[in-house]
């Protein structure tokens, strides 16, 4: 039997950054780096020193090459990582800004990872997780894909393991936003430990406050909620207390893509490690943090000594 810490999945892509501002049409140099949010939390959980197993589908192309050896060199283990002769690896390109949310063109549709199906990983049998991270951007890739979502979950629930869950909404991988929202819900709800951003969690549940929101996935079956409130930090909800846990001031964003990934990592850790809901919000603070402040969706997630030294520069009180 394969144990492992946390298991994740979701799709692994190829992502070429510009070098210089603007569209990327007028663009000609661009840096190729690894995305994708569950790959972005399973890395960051690595670097803290968690045994992670990463599922997923590439094509047997160049970029296929690069992911599964970009995940090994983070020490993430790949040997659930399916190879697709068909269909290829999804890729995007990202623009270059100075601050603020760059935008994003991604070109993933037929993409082998959308073809993964519960079929294709008969070793899941063999193995045990103690925790499985999920996000709801699988769950627009396909039927199949869907199916796999709900096989891990009840595979989590059967063996005695947490789930968390991660809405990040996709609106553009949808057909229209109410069936985005309905599928997602019915995912979320299943989950422990959910980290809606506040957006989202008005999306989703047609409330404004996040402590409504927060009352809501309580009411639905979760134990902890963590809505996402940007710079401000996070308000965390328990079935028996709750409050918002401020966030930790940077002197420059230079990126908020992979921020929500980051704090979702850090809170994950946290609890791993014993901590209450509040101080693994404290630590998924600091780790967004650092995120902020670095360029491409994963530089910016520290080591364990790395975040020790930040949070101890940063301290941050929750009330």
């Amino acid at each position: 039997m394969k144990v492992c810490d946390v298991l994740t999945f979701g799709e692994a892509m190829g992502m070429f950054i510009a070098e210089e501002p603007g569209h990327p049409a007028s663009v000609r140099h661009f840096t190729k780096e690894l995305a994708g949010a569950e790959t972005n939390v399973a890395i960051g959980l690595s670097r803290l020193g968690y045994r992670v197993l990463w599922l997923s589908k590439v094509g047997t192309d160049p970029l296929g090459d690069y992911i599964i050896q970009e995940l090994q060199r983070e020490k993430v283990d790949t040997s659930l990582i399916k190879r697709d002769e068909e269909n290829l690896t999804g890729f995007q390109l990202k623009e270059k800004v100075s601050e603020g949310d760059p935008g994003v063109y991604y070109y993933r549709k037929n993409s082998a990872a959308s073809r993964m199906g519960i079929k294709d990983f008969p070793e899941l049998e063999e193995m045990h997780a103690k925790h499985y991270h999920l996000t709801g951007i699988p769950l627009a890739l396909s039927p199949s894909v869907r199916e796999l979502s709900e096989a891990l979950i009840q595979k989590a629930k059967k063996e005695g393991s947490t789930v968390s869950f991660d809405p990040n909404l996709r609106p553009s991988m949808w057909k229209d936003e109410k069936t985005m929202s309905e599928t997602i819900q019915r995912y979320a709800c299943q989950a422990d430990i959910i980290f809606p951003g506040i957006k989202e969690g008005k999306i989703l549940t047609g409330y404004q406050a996040p402590e409504d929101i927060a009352k809501y996935y309580l009411e639905c079956g979760a134990k902890m909620v963590f809505v996402k409130l940007g710079a401000k930090g996070a308000y965390v909800a328990t079935k028996k207390k709750a409050h918002t846990v401020p966030g930790v001031p940077v002197s420059k964003v230079v990126d908020t893509v992979g921020a929500g990934d980051g704090f979702a990592a850090g809170v994950l850790s946290g609890l791993f490690d014993r901590l209450t809901a509040f101080e693994a919000a404290e630590r998924g603070n600091a780790i967004g943090a650092l995120q902020t402040m670095s360029s491409g969706d994963k530089n910016g997630l520290p080591t364990r000594e790395e975040l020790l030294a930040f949070m101890n520069g940063h301290s941050v009180k929750n009330g």
